[in-house]
């Protein structure tokens, strides 16, 4: 057979590979997503409250704790990518955010939803567990963790802060805190909208993320109560010295190794303004930064499960 051939060959069979992904992707639906994500998981109750558990593999349980506007969903790549290293990878959908309920008179501050975080550790029978924070995930995952201290095996940090007295909300943030304003941004943000949101601030590339598994982030958002629970979060954020002197016990002198994995490219939570902020209130000698942006699950899930691997195995990264 000639070498033209042999070129025109796997050309095609290249050209139909794409196609069928294509019309594999475009054939799924937001629903389809949704129900595969509710499908690698359960729910469990906390006090009444209803929530959802991603729960993926076996060995020791990884915890890993979402922000706001996303939830579990997040992390689906990241808890597979760790099942099929040998861990168990496990993120609750905190109350008002994904596949949990929202009821009117929670208390969604972040030593609320830390509350509730250390309860359902309880419920999901996790003596003791390596955690993963981000975004808001991570003043309520220092919470949990400042009280749970001889429970937790390792921590690693992804794009969050951790001195709340001196926290800025980046600027696409702001207006979600402001009554009304906050009422009509959430109204405003839809699938289409989304959509530029998330390439902007989201990740630095959307190949091999279809359309559906961005699109299903709002669903997810918003069902039955259009959001309105995630804006009693974003206006609760505790900026007080004492939970600061909280969020501090769980990076500094810890019987936990402590690691920082950062979007390098995220352009609301800097490198340069929180990812300096954690290296140094934690004393670590490095950050491991990736080229992602904010939700650097939805990228470089690989290369976090690696290094959260490494840490579990060795102890230090």
């Amino acid at each position: 057979m000639s070498q033209d051939r042999l070129y025109l060959q796997s050309y095609i069979s290249v050209r139909n590979s794409i196609q069928k992904r294509n019309r594999m992707m475009k054939e799924t639906t937001i629903e389809d997503v949704i129900k595969q994500h509710e499908e690698s998981g359960y729910y469990f109750k906390v006090n009444g409250v209803q929530s959802f558990a991603l729960d993926v593999g076996s060995g020791e349980p990884v915890l890993c704790l979402h922000g706001v506007p996303t939830s579990s969903f997040l992390y689906r790549k990241l808890a597979q990518a760790l099942a099929a290293k040998g861990l168990r990878g496990i993120s609750i959908d905190l109350p008002g955010l994904g596949l949990a309920d929202r009821p009117a008179d929670f208390d969604y501050s972040f030593r609320g939803l830390a509350d509730f975080c250390i309860k359902a550790t309880d419920v999901l029978g996790l003596e003791k567990c390596h955690l993963v924070v981000h975004d808001i995930g991570g003043p309520i995952g220092f919470a949990l963790a400042a009280q749970l201290r001889g429970r937790i095996l390792s921590l690693t940090i992804l794009n969050t802060w951790v001195d709340v007295e001196a926290f800025e909300k980046p600027l696409p943030m702001r207006p979600f805190e402001k009554p009304v304003l906050g009422e009509t941004e959430l109204a405003l943000l839809t699938h289409k909208t989304w959509h530029l949101a998330f390439s902007s601030f989201g990740v630095s590339s959307t190949n091999g993320i279809s359309n559906p598994e961005i699109e299903a982030y709002i669903d997810l958002l918003k069902r039955d109560d259009n959001g309105s629970a995630s804006l009693k979060i974003m206006r609760n954020f505790d900026k007080s010295a004492a939970f600061k002197e909280m969020c501090y016990q769980a990076v500094q002198n810890t019987p936990y190794p402590v690691q920082a994995i950062w979007g390098a490219e995220d352009p609301g939570l800097t490198y340069e303004r929180y990812g300096l902020e954690i290296k140094k209130a934690a004393g670590l000698a490095l950050v491991h930064k990736l080229q992602a942006k904010h939700l650097l699950q939805e990228e470089k899930w690989d290369e976090i499960t690696d290094l959260i691997v490494l840490q579990a195995a060795s102890g230090q990264v």
